[in-house]
């Protein structure tokens, strides 16, 4: 089964559910789902940047399993993370392999590998 997580909840979700069940998961090979994706708003999005050290571990898994590292454009440039304007932006300042986009631009980037489930944390 092939997942992509949606990290949407203010506050501690990125940090703790990913750093401390899914990241390790996913060091182990044992995680039990291909992930191929992750889409981050809001303060999540503070996660990847360039020397965050649960980022910078994310950003290793990710280019390994080839998985799909995304933050939402408008919260991204909010935070510094990202130069342009809403629906023309690249990162900055993030860890390596990061995208940056909203809804259509996530759904182009998984339509060659798309998930079963989509889950929202």
């Amino acid at each position: 089964m092939k997942v992509a997580y949606v990290f949407s909840t203010s506050g501690h979700t990125a940090s703790y559910k990913l750093g401390k069940m899914i990241l390790p998961q996913l060091e182990e090979g044992r995680h039990g789902a291909d992930v191929v994706g992750m889409f981050f708003f809001d303060d999540n999005t503070y996660l990847l940047r360039k020397g965050d050290p649960l980022g910078e571990r994310l950003a290793k898994v990710a280019k390994e399993q080839n998985i799909l590292l995304m933050l939402c454009d408008q919260c991204a440039l909010e935070r510094g993370l990202a130069e342009g304007v809403p629906g023309d932006c690249r990162p900055s300042g993030t860890v390596e392999g990061v995208q940056v986009g909203c809804f259509p631009d996530l759904y182009a980037a998984l339509s060659g590998n798309p998930p079963d489930q989509v889950i929202t944390l």
